[in-house]
């Protein structure tokens, strides 16, 4: 997939664009520009204002510690066209997949977020795609539609362990972390593709947790550490995300990886 040539010529970048890793893998560079497809206009309108500040303020913060892909608009000032949004290229980067690495980015974030975010954006109960219906129904507030046969009986026995622990003060969180955390030359974690929820950072941390499981990149014994109360509720929940949300989940992986959080568990 590449970006037309119309909207390169909108983001003032060269016409020829070559494939780049990110962006669930459709992403492209162009000039200094990464483009990526099925951005939604009406999230970006909100999201990237906050983004963008963000990212600037880390940026004049010396020593870095943490770095976030800094948004970039057309020359008519939109941060969508045709479904392509823009973000500024860094070079020399490299893929994170250390979980502890990526969880202490993703509390850094956070922590950065709380202070700058203090009441829910509008526009973020408007998301109505795959992942945002999703998190509505592991949070109990979406009837689960719908539910493909192969999920169904895991999604159900997750759902019925749900109580009502608090899981701590929802704010705004990236709910995609693992994956898309990247370390730049210096060594610095430098974060992309934001993916906007109004959730609790336990439960950001239990997705990013379930992620590096699911894929490999994590022990499975980790699960262990979110075995019992809020930690558990938060991995349910990020459990049930995930199996809705994804479009071919492995569920023998995600059967494996509950088992052994319930294998850890006290007698």
């Amino acid at each position: 997939m590449r970006p037309p040539p119309e909207v390169l010529d909108l983001y003032a970048v060269p016409a020829d664009s070559a494939p780049l890793a990110g962006g669930q893998g459709h992403s492209a560079l162009a000039g200094d520009l990464v483009l990526s497809p099925g951005r939604d206009p009406r999230v970006a309108v909100w999201l990237n204002p906050i983004i963008a500040r963000l990212s600037a303020d880390l940026d004049h913060e010396r020593p870095r510690s943490l770095r976030l892909a800094m948004p970039i608009p057309t020359r008519e000032l939109h941060w969508v066209e045709q479904g392509w949004g823009a973000t500024r290229f860094e070079p020399d980067t490299r893929p994170c997949q250390e979980l502890d690495v990526v969880l202490a980015t993703g509390r850094l974030l956070h922590a950065r977020l709380a202070a700058k975010v203090g009441s829910e954006p509008d526009g973020i109960r408007d998301r109505d795609d795959r992942w945002a219906r999703a998190e509505r129904v592991a949070f109990d507030e979406r009837r689960a539609d719908g539910i493909p046969t192969e999920v169904e009986a895991l999604v159900a026995r997750l759902s019925a362990e749900r109580d009502g622990t608090d899981l701590g003060p929802d704010q705004l969180v990236h709910g995609g972390l693992f994956g898309n955390v990247l370390l730049d030359g210096e060594g610095v974690p430098f974060v992309i593709d934001f993916a906007p929820y109004w959730r609790p950072t336990l439960w950001a941390e239990a997705v990013c947790v379930l992620d590096a499981v699911v894929t490999g990149r994590a022990r499975v014994a980790v699960m262990g550490d979110w075995s019992v109360g809020a930690a558990r509720q938060a991995m349910l929940r990020a459990g049930i995300f995930r199996l809705l949300s994804d479009l071919e989940p492995d569920v023998v992986t995600y059967e494996h990886a509950f088992e052994a959080a319930a294998a850890r568990r006290p007698e």
